[in-house]
């Protein structure tokens, strides 16, 4: 039996699924931020499925994000003009739509970049326990 952290009941199936919305709602709001990142760091350009292998790094599975949810965001930045892209034939398989991050989108991620510094800082400042902000500087 699943147990609530906060009331040490049991848990309702509402609450997962209000976890997973939680979840959801987070990942989308920063794939965007995540995705300029990892084009922005390198001079090769990348298709989906090696953007994501980054993403995962040394695990199996890409953060928060779903492999299926990157192509929307990668589409919705190239048509805004933060990342361009080209297709290229595959000998085995389906072609590839290869993206590059833009001067524009290197703007962009600075932007937002600080945006998520200060977003996050403040959510930090939230959550922390008053013992832990009296103690701090």
């Amino acid at each position: 039996m699943k147990l609530d952290p906060v009331e040490h009941l049991p848990a309702s199936p509402g609450d997962e699924l209000q976890t997973r919305k939680f979840q959801r709602e987070l990942s989308a709001g920063l794939t965007a931020l995540v995705l300029l990142a990892v084009l922005a760091r390198t001079e090769a350009d990348l298709y989906g499925y090696e953007i994501a292998r980054r993403l995962a790094g040394d695990g199996e599975v890409a953060g928060p994000f779903k492999l299926g949810a990157l192509y929307p965001v990668l589409r919705n930045l190239s048509a805004a003009g933060l990342l361009s892209s080209r297709v290229v034939p595959s000998y085995a398989g389906p072609p590839r739509r290869y993206y590059r991050i833009t001067p524009r989108g290197r703007e962009a991620l600075e932007s937002w970049h600080a945006t998520w510094t200060g977003t996050r800082d403040f959510v930090d400042a939230i959550l922390r326990p008053a013992s832990d902000q009296e103690t701090s500087p």
